[in-house]
């Protein structure tokens, strides 16, 4: 019997999340909120959902005693970042007049809103469906490319190496928006807000050993 722990900081739509990997899960799987570093640190895959803002994130990762365990997790177990469980494992953010992030991939978390050019018609936050452009990974089995996905958001990723881009999508500008590095995987849209594709993405994931 397999363990999923899903983190709970606070700051994450954990019901949809648990709720889409119960009903792909193989009987008997064990799928947790873990609210402590032990449930993470005992689970064999971990899922880390994030919303709001940057430095309210970072701020209950640390209170919670949450930032090491996950960090440690993401080294060594398949790891699913989403949305702002994506963007606070770079190095800083911009966003809140910026904030130091986890670190585990180099570059920054920027806004949108800089970019966008008067009468272009792009609204912020980022709302709404949207294509992904894939880079090849296990992750994207039976994913068409350019498949749409779910997104909400006001800051984009903006990794260093580029060999860590597993997708890219364009709005405002041409962005990251999945990253994957070793056993981590973790994107800016919500799989499980998009569909049969969100679905299949999270059931690769539940059978993914963590190898690229």
């Amino acid at each position: 019997m397999q363990t999923v722990a899903i983190v709970d900081f606070s700051f994450g739509n954990l019901r949809s999340v648990h709720n889409a990997l119960r009903s792909l899960a193989e009987p008997g799987t064990d799928i947790r909120i873990a609210t402590e570093p032990a449930d993470i640190e005992q689970a064999d895959r971990i899922v880390f959902p994030g919303q709001g803002a940057a430095r309210h994130c970072m701020l209950a990762l640390r209170q919670k005693r949450l930032a090491d365990a996950v960090l440690n997790a993401a080294q060594n177990r398949p790891f699913l970042g989403i949305c702002m469980g994506m963007q606070v494992l770079m190095e800083y953010s911009e966003e809140n007049d910026g904030v130091d992030c986890l670190g585990l991939f180099s570059g920054r978390v920027q806004a949108f809103a800089p970019h966008v050019e008067r009468g272009s018609g792009f609204k912020i936050p980022h709302m709404g469906w949207s294509r992904i452009e894939q880079t090849p990974h296990p992750l994207w089995e039976n994913i068409p490319d350019q498949s749409r996905f779910y997104f909400v958001h006001s800051y984009y990723t903006a990794p260093r190496d580029e060999e860590a881009i597993a997708g890219r999508t364009d709005y405002v500008l041409p962005f990251a928006s999945v990253i994957a590095k070793d056993r981590v995987f973790a994107m800016q849209s919500h799989p499980e807000k998009s569909g049969e594709h969100g679905l299949t993405l999270l059931r690769n994931f539940l059978n993914w050993d963590g190898q690229c």
